[in-house]
Order: structure tokens, then sequence, then C-alpha cells
């Protein structure tokens, strides 16, 4: 472009200079100076041509050194990945502080339900109490392989809800192979998916979140079917077995917002040579109303076991136990608890951020006159006639990883048989409080 704008100038100066050593006539003169301004004119069109094509690569010089524009980066932690040869690991958990205060109720020191236990009416009650822990705090482990054409899955999950606690316990640690799960995991009979969510961890009356060792075989029908069997141990610490109890579960989804699963369980109660057979059926079902509101309902009925649902009393009534209750060669079974249990709730997703749940837990537990005969008579108010909680909560996330939790609980207990002081009932009566950070 300089070179352009020099060559017009040089012309310009040497017309003149010809035209001052040889002007041979005033006209010649003056169409000399009209050429000049002609030059003159050309040579300022030319410079302002040179200073928009000199923007202009200014400005694609300057797009072009624009660094893109950096994505924000995500709050949300989804555990810690990593392989190691052929195999994938993910590392998860979360840290859980868990607070109560019983305003009314109360027996055990634990921030958790315990409505089956609930002191009664001006007996030793625990009131105006705040507990709090952190023994809920979870640590997982998933691992993934290939073993020939199918995939070898686990899971190792742990927390600290063991003893008193505050120790070590193994929740989850299982493989699964194609149709195949071998471990301990939720129960086959007692699945938490129909329970309405709860800040309590121990779930409350009507629930269930019973975890045994087990071996599982899942037989798909249709991707919207599929019958689910397991020989389980419900390790029942009150009585002996020979055999696992025998569990199924029949699920199946009628249409992208429900879903509905029967189950089914028998075990074999033994005390010495003396057997009874404990059986129970549940049915189980999950209806999103809308995108943002769920229904959820689980029923259950069970005779002769304690083991699989939260709360009952006793599966089998036992005699000639010692004076410390423990069985004798010539103990045997006296009669069997049998119980209906209902929970139901509706929880409600007001945003991202926030959501709330509303429920209702029961349970009934038949008046057997053999059975409370057969315990010892210290042991006669702690055995139920029925049992009801409701409860409201909140959750709000503030940010991914955080969940914080508030909540209200009412239940009543009724025992069969009234304390010295003539009190049947107790109540429990709270506001729990949970705060989780996720990894």
């Amino acid at each position: 472009m300089k070179t352009m704008m020099i060559k017009p100038l040089v012309i310009a100066v040497g017309l003149t200079m010809s035209v001052m050593a040889n002007a041979q006539s005033s006209q010649e003169v003056e169409q000399l100076r009209q050429e000049v301004q002609q030059l003159k004119a050309l040579v300022h069109q030319y410079a302002q041509q040179n200073q928009t094509v000199q923007a202009n690569l200014n400005q694609l010089a300057n797009t072009a050194v624009q660094p893109p524009v950096a994505q924000k980066a995500s709050t949300e932690k989804r555990g810690l990945g990593m392989t190691l040869g052929n195999a994938e690991f993910n590392l998860y958990g979360n840290v859980r502080m868990d607070g109560s205060y019983q305003i009314e109720g109360g027996a055990k020191d634990m921030p958790y339900n315990q409505i089956n236990g609930v002191a009664l009416e001006g007996n030793a009650e625990n009131s105006d109490r705040f507990r709090s822990t952190l023994a809920a705090t979870r640590l997982g482990l998933d691992f993934k392989t290939q073993v020939g054409a199918e995939d070898v899955k686990g899971k190792l999950e742990v927390d600290f809800l063991g003893g008193n606690l505050d120790s070590l316990r193994i929740r989850h640690a299982y493989l699964t192979y194609a149709d195949w799960l071998i471990g301990q995991t939720w129960s086959n009979f007692a699945v938490p998916d129909y329970m309405p969510e709860t800040v309590d961890a121990l779930a409350y009356a009507g629930g269930a979140v019973k975890r045994t060792p087990q071996v599982r075989y899942t037989a798909k029908f249709s991707p919207q079917t599929n019958l689910v069997v397991a020989a389980e141990d419900p390790k029942d610490n009150s009585i002996t077995q020979r055999l696992p109890a025998l569990t199924a579960r029949l699920n199946h989804q009628f249409a992208d917002n429900m879903s509905v699963s029967a189950r089914a369980m028998g075990h074999e109660k033994r005390i010495n040579s003396d057997e009874e057979m404990a059986w129970g059926v549940g049915l189980g079902a999950k209806y999103d109303v809308t995108p943002s509101t769920t229904l959820k309902a689980d029923y259950y009925h069970v005779k002769g076991d304690s083991s699989f649902v939260s709360f009952a009393n006793k599966g089998v009534a036992v005699t000639n136990l010692d004076d410390k209750g423990v069985i004798t060669a010539t103990s045997a079974i006296a009669a069997q608890s049998e119980f209906d249990s209902i929970t139901v709730g509706l929880t409600q997703k007001f945003n991202e951020k926030l959501r709330g749940t509303v429920g209702y837990g029961y349970m009934s537990f038949d008046q057997d006159a053999d059975y409370l005969a057969a315990t010892p008579a210290d042991k006669r108010t702690g055995v139920n006639k029925d049992l009801w909680q409701a409860w409201a909560n909140v959750f709000y996330s503030p940010i991914k990883p955080v969940s914080l939790g508030l909540e209200y609980v009412y239940g009543e207990r009724t025992a069969l048989e009234a304390a010295t002081n003539g009190s049947n009932k107790g109540e429990d009566n709270r506001i729990n409080m949970v705060a989780i950070y996720n990894f």
C-alpha cells in the first residue's frame, strides 16, 4: 500500500517541475494544475483505502488471538474413578451428621427411631433431650471388570452404625455376574424402594432397612417384568435355624410413571426339635403423579418373623428360658407373632434444590394370649399391640454435594400389657436434623 501511495507523488512532482521549465502557455499551465489536483485526490483516496484495510486486518488479528470462553466448572462430585489393569473402580461416600431433639419419649440414648421401645408415659422417659452422631457417615467402592463376554461387578460399602453407634459395620459387600448376585445387600423381601423418604436413617413404623447375606438370581421376562429369587440368612439372633430363608419378588413396570413389586418369604424357625414355619407377603407401589410429585406405598403381612420388617415384636415366644432369657435344652416354641403393616407417603419436588415428604406408617399385631403368657413378666410391657408414626420433612441442597434436612415426627405405641402405673401408651415426639456432604 505504501508503494502505491509514493508512485503517484513522484509522478506529480515530476510533472510540476516539467511545467515550470517548459511552460509555453497559460492554457498548458492550467491543464497541468488540474492534473495535479486529480493526482492529489487519487492519493487521498488511496490513503483512506489503506486505513480501512489496516483496520480490518487489526480486527481479524485481535479475533484470532482471543482465548475460548472457559466453561464453568461443575460443582457436582461423583466419586473418584480409576482404572487398574482391566478393572474400573469408583470411590464414593458421604460425611453425615444427624441430630435429634426428643420432645417427649425416647428410651435408648440414640438419635434414631425407637418407636417399638419408646418409654411408656411416666416410666423413665427421656424427654427434652438433644442427641447427635456422625455414625451414618458412609464410604463405598464400586468396581467392574470383564470376564469373558460378561462383566463382573461388585460393591463394598461401610458405615459406623454397628454396635453402640461407634463401630464399623458392613452395609453392602457383593459380586454380580450375569443374572447372579452373591454377597450382602438389601433383602429381596424387605426392599426400601417403596418406603417414603425420611431424615431418620432407620426409617419409621412399617418400614424395612434390612440387608442380608444372600445368593440371588434374576429372571428377566421382558424389559418391564422380572422375577428375583434368593436364599437369605436373616440373622435372627432370637432363634436357631437349619436352612436359609427363601424369598421371591416379582417386579413390573406398568408405565413410565408406575412400578409395583409383589414379594413372598418363607423361613423355618427352630428351637431344639420344635419347628414352625415363618412366612410373609408384601406389596409395594410407586406412582409418579406428575414429574415432580411421587406417591409411594408398601404393605406387609408377616407371621412368626421379626428379622425382616423393622420394629416388629419377636417372631416367636419361647418357653422354659433361664433367668437371663437364654434358651435351654427344654425350651420350645409357644406361639408366633403375626402383624400387618403399611407405609404411605407423598414426595413433592419444588425445584432443583428443594423437596419435601409427608408420610404415615402403621403396624398392628395380633393379641395372642399364648404369646403374651410365654413372654417373661418383666418383658411384657415391651410387647406391642400397635405402632404408628406420622412425619413431614424438607431437604434443601444449596449446592450439589450438600444436602440439609429437617423433619418433625410424632408417633405412639400401645403395649399389650400396662406398666405398674397403669400406662400402656408411649409417645415419640421429635425433631430430626441432618447435614450430608456427598463425594
